[in-house]
């Protein structure tokens, strides 16, 4: 298979369109999820995002990344008013309902609803999650931080709780989410099916890997 080298010059002459399709995808597969919210005025939001980020473990911090402000951002808005908001992991279940919250519904609609996706609650937790998850997240707002080469912003928040099925966890901690049918995405609009290839040992210098069963 032959090999293409664009330059910088010649990406930033392509269409606009193809150019962020081409982009998305070429840079590898992403997690996709769902991320649900609530408004000040308690209407619900519910929205599709690549961009789920381990930032750590110790406490547990998860990242998103929010486009520039070309459009109005529910999501953003509602969690800078709120502080909470849940993430929740897509299978391949309900993957066209996941899928058609990216459409630009307005404030007043609400995602749940639209694509008849089911609301679950937490006592005592202000927002709901996605009741057809397998994996959820309990979220509580930590930071945002601004990215000024070119407007986007990165929003991080502490693990309030979290939903899943015990069996999936190993002995040694390991969450293995392709027992769950849990898809990844390539670009804008392609999900995968995600499996498991192998697990190595802790690598250290001059000592040969092991694989895990």
């Amino acid at each position: 298979m032959s090999k293409k080298i664009t330059s910088r010059n010649e990406y930033d002459g392509l269409e606009k369109r193809f150019k962020t399709t081409f982009f998305n995808s070429i840079a590898g597969v992403k997690n996709a999820c769902l991320v649900a919210t609530k408004s000040a005025d308690e209407k619900t939001n519910l929205a599709i995002f690549n961009s789920l980020v381990h930032i750590g473990a110790n406490p547990p911090l998860l990242g998103l990344v929010f486009r520039p402000d070309s459009v109005e951002r529910h999501s953003l808005e509602n969690i800078l008013s709120t502080e909470f908001f849940t993430i929740n992991l897509i299978d391949q279940s309900f993957i066209a309902q996941a899928h058609q919250t990216s459409a630009r519904y307005t404030r007043e609609e609400s995602e749940f609803i639209e694509t008849g996706l089911q609301e679950g609650h937490i006592e005592a937790f202000p927002v709901p999650f996605v009741l057809n998850a397998q994996v959820s997240f309990g979220m509580k707002f930590r930071e945002k931080l601004e990215v000024t080469s070119n407007g986007t912003q990165i929003l991080i928040g502490e693990v309030e709780w979290m939903r899943y099925p015990d069996e999936i966890v190993a002995p040694d901690g390991f969450a293995d989410l392709t027992k769950l049918g849990i898809v990844g995405t390539l670009g804008l609009d392609a999900y995968l099916d995600v499996k498991l290839i192998t697990r190595f040992s802790y690598a250290k210098p001059k000592l040969p890997l092991q694989r895990k069963p």
